[in-house]
């Protein structure tokens, strides 16, 4: 018998999946303990999702060591469980780059590698991509299949459920593969959830629905009576005794559940199903986290490794390429509101929160614990969250709704619909609004002002610092007769340079900084940016106006056309699409008062979906720090300013538009 080589002689060897299959059953225990170890390796330096990747070592090299991802597609739902599947399809070299600017990204990309066939981050889209595709292969006459891989909580969403009813149908060939490790980012919730928790505890049934039906199929058959009692005797065998009974209802093949640790169980359950093909489904029990003890006790806290993190298993840090930002002292945006939050709630027994599997990530976990009766987490279903919330408004309460800017996209029909239409008093709490870093381009919440500022009975609000982020929480809490959305971003809030001395007034913006040599109008985290512009113009004197909008929806009509007349030159702000964002918004409003400057100008994100890399770095890249803003500023004025500044004259000289 063949002795298995040392673990640290295994992954050196394998620069493609080929290389993978030419090893022993017996050798691939060792190689999933050098992947997983250097998944800790890199993640504790780098940052990233470290939990859902080390449950998945074992699934994903048993899933490589079957199939030919070159031939069978593979789709990872959410896709933040590809560290494995990088490593094994020739990005061992790259993977300390991870997440870094110029690196590997941390989800599958398509644009990185032939084995990527969607770039993908949201959850519950497996699914439906992989049925596309199933079927289109089928429709060309391919014969080889498609392999989704789906958690437990992605496949609770809305979504899954409608590509599953699809799938139940066309019955092409696919096999998916539901990671069952009880977790999304948080504890899953749901009957769903309850229904998997059954299973998980009566593994012992497959092997005796299997066993019955075998025996069904051996009685010989006397007679038309005799076959159709049996018939129904079998389907009241598999009605009793088939724990994956959702599952079969729906069309799919049900087996499991197996061990997803278990690399020879897992091999030997891939072969059997590459070779039997059809619609089928297999349930792989995993643990998040695994192989670290701290992860497998606290999933949750392990979901994703901050850069430098601290676990029981980590060895000396890697070199990585790129910057990592050391942690702010100041507190973040998140917390900020989780913090004001809750001591709302605590004047106003009115006040619940929902949040759509994110918890930790919103910063409701203080809240959920102090007031567990009026928290609820919805699971990974944003449209059902926002409607659910609308709900819970119609009868008095005052909703918040926490989630991710890039998240609300999925239930934008429901905001509309549900809530605005209605005239329902929700507050949306966007977090990671703007360009979000690391996490890339299916993060970065930079289409949301584009797709609010156009829906009626809807206040849009944007923070500049945590105070202001406080007064607009008590704001939007406070309106009868219609939804509120507050924007803010993924970072450290400012030290405040103002103090807050009044209530804020709907539709009411600030002047923070006077001048006479053009203007700047900023909103939510890029008002401190733009004071910081205007510091760098005024060294070169140029001295600007600096307004902060504070509304992006209603907007200061007033304010906007005072603060630009006579000015040369307005310059909009923001950390969002330039395209339907606040400056066409400001553009509009100038417009529209027969009050537009000389020139005017957006400063804001480039149309392109933006790639990965710390938040600062992006913002340097799309020219939004203060130094470009200021570079930028002067250029639009015209070449002649610096001459002029040089000879001490003062701004405005004859502009060259």
């Amino acid at each position: 018998m063949t002795q298995p080589e040392p673990a640290a002689e295994l992954l050196a060897r394998i620069q493609s999946p080929r290389d993978l299959r030419r090893l022993p059953v017996a050798d691939l225990p060792g190689l999933a303990g050098e992947i997983r170890q250097r998944i800790i390796d890199v993640v504790t330096v780098t940052g990233g999702h470290l939990g859902s990747n080390l449950g998945t070592v074992e699934l994903t090299v048993a899933i490589h060591y079957c199939f030919d991802f070159l031939k069978t597609a593979i789709l990872w739902d959410v896709s933040h469980q590809v560290y494995a599947h990088k490593i094994l399809t020739g990005r061992n070299a790259r993977f300390a780059t991870i997440r870094q600017k110029g690196g590997l990204s941390g989800f599958a990309n398509k644009f990185e590698s032939p084995y990527d066939y969607f770039t993908a981050g949201h959850a519950g889209t497996a699914l439906s991509t992989g049925l596309g595709m199933a079927t289109g292969r089928r429709l060309r006459g391919s014969p080889e299949t498609t392999v989704a891989v789906v958690g437990d909580a992605g496949m609770a969403t809305g979504m899954a459920f409608e590509a599953m009813n699809h799938g139940g149908v066309l019955r092409p060939s696919m096999l998916v593969i539901l990671n069952d490790n009880c977790w999304a980012i948080a504890r899953t919730v749901g009957s769903l959830r309850e229904y998997l928790d059954r299973i998980r505890m009566t593994p012992f049934l497959c092997e005796a629905k299997e066993e019955l039906r075998g025996l069904v199929e051996r009685v010989p058959l006397i007679g038309r009576r005799v076959r159709g009692v049996l018939g129904r005797a079998h389907e009241l065998a598999r009605r009793v005794l088939s724990h994956g009974l959702i599952f079969e209802e729906l069309g799919f093949d049900y087996y499991g559940p197996i061990d997803g640790h278990d690399l020879g169980r897992l091999v030997e359950a891939l072969t059997d199903l590459q070779r039997k093909g059809g619609f089928n489904l297999l349930h792989v029990l995993t643990n998040k986290g695994h192989g670290i003890e701290g992860a497998e006790r606290d999933p949750e806290r392990c979901h994703a490794a901050n850069p430098r993190a601290a676990l029981p298993a980590a060895k000396e840090p890697v070199k990585v390429e790129g910057t990592i930002v050391p942690r702010s002292k100041r507190p973040a945006y998140t917390k900020v509101f989780a913090d004001h939050l809750v001591r709302l709630a605590a004047r106003d027994e009115r006040v619940v929160a929902i949040t759509a599997a994110m918890p930790s990530g919103t910063g409701l976990v203080e809240f959920e614990q102090r007031y567990p009766q009026r928290f609820f987490d919805t699971g990974i279903t944003e449209p059902h969250a926002v409607a659910f919330a609308s709900g819970l408004a119609a009868e008095g309460l005052r909703p918040v709704v926490a989630i991710y800017s890039t998240f609300l996209q999925r239930g934008y029909d429901q905001v509309i619909h549900d809530v605005c239409l209605q005239g329902n008093p929700v507050v949306f709490a966007l977090d990671r609004a703007g360009v979000v870093g690391p996490d890339g381009p299916t993060h970065n919440g930079v289409f949301d002002l584009a797709f609010l500022r156009t829906i009626p009975r809807l206040v849009l609000m944007a923070p500049k610092d945590g105070p202001e982020l406080e007064a607009m929480l008590e704001f939007g809490l406070g309106l009868e007769d219609g939804a509120a959305a507050i924007r803010y971003p993924r970072e450290a809030v400012p030290e405040p340079r103002f103090e807050r001395t009044a209530p804020l007034e709907l539709g009411k913006g600030e002047v923070l900084r006077e001048g006479g040599d053009g203007v700047l109008i900023a909103c939510g985290a890029m008002v401190y940016r733009a004071l910081e512009a205007a510091d760098r113009l005024a060294e070169r004197g140029i001295e600007v106006r600096v307004v902060n909008a504070r509304f992006i929806k209603p907007l200061d009509t007033g304010l906007l056309v005072e603060a630009a007349a006579g000015q040369p030159l307005v310059m909009t702000v923001e950390d969002h699409m330039v395209q339907g964002g606040f400056g066409d918004a400001v553009l509009g409003c100038l417009a529209d008062a027969a009050a537009l400057p000389p020139r005017f100008l957006r400063a804001g994100l480039p149309d392109v979906f933006l790639e990965h890399g710390t938040r600062d770095e992006i913002l340097v890249l799309v020219g939004l720090d203060p130094a470009a803003l200021a570079d930028r500023f002067v250029e639009a004025l015209g070449a002649g300013i610096d001459r002029a500044v040089s000879r001490g004259e003062r701004w405005p000289l004859p502009h060259p538009c």
